[in-house]
C-alpha cells in the first residue's frame, strides 16, 4: 500500500520526499527489523529504536519514516525518503498497521482480557471451551506466546505480552489468512496505555480484577485503574467484568447497557454458588438468566471459578451455546504455569504457579489450604526492578498461609538479589512462620522438596511457565516445573 493511503483521513505532515511511496516490507519500531521497503515508526525511547536509530533504518532500507515532535536532523542518505510528522507515532502506528493488514480483527471474533491477575488463564479457558465444544480454529496472544491452536507463531524474544501494534496487527492479518474465527488476547494496562491494541475492533473486553501491581509503571492505583479502563473507552463493542471488583461499577457507567456481569459474591448475570473445592478441581452450580446448570472445573479455587465465569459469560456473549460451553469446562487441559500440579515419589505435591502479586499469592495459598491435609512449603520471591512496595506485604502473606517459607530469587534483573531478600523478610518475620533464604532458586527448590513429607504440599511461585530467569541482561534457562521432575527424580 501506498504511505498516503495508511495516513488517509489522520493528521499529518509531510516533511519531505513523496506519500505515495509504496510501502511493501510493513511498519515496525525496531532498527533491526528494518528490511528494504519498510515503513519506520520512529517511537521516542523505544529501546531498539527511536529518532536516533533513523539513520541506521535508512541504511537497511526503510523507505519512508514516521516522526512526531520537532522535525528530526536527517542523515544525508534521506534524500529521496518520505518523512511524515504525526501528532502521536504510537496512536499512528495503531491506524496503519491495521490498515496495512486489511484490519483483520473486523474479520474475526475479538475478545482482550484485562485486570491484575488471570488474563492467562481466561485465554487459555477461552481457548479451551471454543476447541472442545465447536472445535473451532482460535487464536491466543498473550503471556506465553503467539499461536493458532497448537502451533506456535515465531515472533522475536523481544516481543511483550501485548506487542507493539506492528506486531499485534501482523499477528492477527495471519490469523485471519489461516482461518481463525476467534482471538482472544491479554491486553496489559501498559498495552492499553501506549495504545497497542488500538484499532484491533475488540468485540468483548473482559474485567478481571485491579489488586497492587505495576507501580512501577504507573506509580498510583488510579493510574494504573485509568490505563485498564482504557479498554472500555471506546476500544470494544461489549464489556464482561467482574462484579465483585468495585472498578465494574466504573465500566458499567463508561458502557450503560453494553455491560454483562459475573460474579461468585454479587448479583449478576452470571453466578456461581455451593463451590466444592479439593486438589484435583472444583465443582459448582453456574446460574444464568433464571436457570441452574451444575458445572466443574479441573482447577481448585474460587479464582479459577471467578476466571470460569468470565470465560463462559464472553463466549456466551459472542452467540455460542452456553451448554457447550459449560461441559467444555470440565474437559479443559492443565494451564502451563497456573496450578500446575506434580506428585514426587515420595508422595508430596507440588503446585508450580505464576502467583506474583500480592492477591494473586493470597488466591493460591488459600486455595491450597482449602484441602492440604499436611504442612504447606513456600518457594517465592519478588521480580528484580519492579514495584518494591509489595514485597513486605508478600512476605506477610507467604508466612500467614504457610508453615515454612523458602525465599529466593525470582528474575532479579539489574537489581542484587540479597537485596530483594532483605526487602521480603520483614514481613515474613512479621509472622511468626519459620524461613529460609537461598538467592540460588534451584537450591531453594531442592530445599523445600527435602523438607516437606507425603502428605505436604510444596508451591513454587512467581514463574509459572516461564522458561528462563532473568539476570542482569542474560535470559537463563530455567523451568520450575523441570527443575521440581528432575530433583524428585520424575
Amino acid at each position: 500500500m501506498r504511505l498516503s493511503e495508511l495516513l488517509a483521513g489522520h493528521d499529518h505532515h509531510v516533511l519531505r520526499g513523496d506519500p505515495e511511496t509504496p510501502i511493501t516490507a510493513g511498519a515496525c519500531f525496531d532498527v533491526d527489523r528494518v528490511t528494504p521497503g519498510s515503513l519506520f515508526i520512529a517511537v521516542p525511547g523505544h529501546r531498539e529504536g527511536g529518532p536516533e536509530s533513523i539513520g541506521p533504518a535508512l541504511a537497511r532500507g526503510a523507505v519512508a519514516v514516521i516522526v512526531d515532535g520537532e522535525a528530526p536532523a536527517l542523515p544525508a542518505s534521506a534524500a529521496g525518503v518520505c518523512v511524515v510528522q504525526v501528532p502521536d507515532v504510537r496512536t499512528t502506528a495503531a491506524i496503519l498497521t491495521s490498515r496495512y493488514h486489511g484490519e483483520p480483527g473486523r474479520q474475526m471474533d475479538m475478545i482482550a482480557v484485562t485486570g491484575t491477575n488471570g488474563k492467562t488463564s481466561v485465554s487459555y479457558m477461552v481457548e479451551s471451551v471454543l476447541r472442545i465444544s465447536e472445535s473451532a480454529k482460535v487464536g491466543v496472544i498473550g503471556t506465553s506466546g503467539s499461536r493458532i491452536g497448537d502451533e506456535p507463531i515465531p515472533m522475536p524474544r523481544s516481543v511483550l505480552t501485548t506487542p507493539e501494534s506492528p506486531d499485534l496487527q501482523y499477528l492477527l492479518g495471519r490469523m485471519r489468512d489461516s482461518g481463525v474465527a476467534s482471538v482472544v488476547l491479554e491486553a496489559t494496562s501498559m498495552a492499553l496505555l501506549t495504545h497497542r491494541v488500538d484499532r484491533s475492533f475488540i468485540d468483548v473486553g473482559v474485567f478481571t480484577n485491579l489488586t497492587q501491581d505495576h507501580l512501577d509503571d504507573h506509580g498510583t492505583m488510579e493510574n494504573y485503574q485509568a490505563a485498564k479502563l482504557r479498554l472500555f473507552q471506546g476500544l470494544c463493542r461489549r464489556a464482561v467484568v467482574n462484579a465483585d471488583d468495585p472498578v465494574s461499577a466504573r465500566i458499567q457507567a463508561l458502557m450503560p447497557g453494553e455491560v454483562t456481569t459475573y460474579a461468585l459474591d454479587a448479583e449478576a448475570d452470571y453466578r456461581a454458588t455451593d463451590l466444592t473445592v479439593d486438589a484435583y478441581g472444583t465443582r459448582f452450580t453456574l446460574h444464568h438468566d433464571g436457570r441452574k446448570y451444575p458445572a466443574a472445573i479441573p482447577v481448585p479455587g474460587r479464582y479459577s471459578v471467578a476466571n470460569a465465569l468470565a470465560t463462559v459469560a464472553a463466549c456466551h456473549t459472542l452467540g455460542h451455546d452456553l451448554n457447550g460451553l459449560i461441559a467444555a469446562l470440565e474437559r479443559m487441559p492443565p494451564i502451563p504455569g497456573r496450578f500446575e500440579r506434580f506428585e514426587t515419589p515420595a508422595g508430596t505435591s507440588v503446585i508450580v504457579d505464576y502467583a506474583h502479586s500480592p492477591d494473586s499469592l493470597e488466591q493460591v495459598l488459600t486455595t491450597i489450604r482449602s484441602y492440604a491435609s499436611g504442612q504447606v512449603v513456600t518457594v517465592f520471591g519478588c521480580g528484580g526492578d519492579r514495584d518494591t512496595t509489595k514485597r513486605a506485604e508478600m512476605g506477610e502473606i507467604a508466612g500467614t498461609y504457610s508453615d515454612l517459607c523458602v525465599l529466593t530469587s525470582d528474575n532479579p534483573r539489574d537489581e542484587d538479589p540479597e537485596t530483594i531478600l532483605d526487602q521480603i523478610a520483614p514481613g515474613l518475620t512479621s509472622t511468626g512462620t519459620p524461613f529460609r533464604r537461598f538467592v540460588d532458586r534451584r537450591r531453594a527448590i531442592a530445599f523445600a522438596l527435602s523438607a516437606a513429607g507425603p502428605d505436604d504440599v510444596v508451591l513454587v511461585a512467581g514463574k509459572g511457565s516461564e522458561p528462563h530467569q532473568i539476570v542482569g541482561e542474560q535470559l537463563l534457562p530455567f523451568s520450575d516445573m523441570a527443575v521440581v521432575r528432575e530433583l524428585a527424580g520424575a
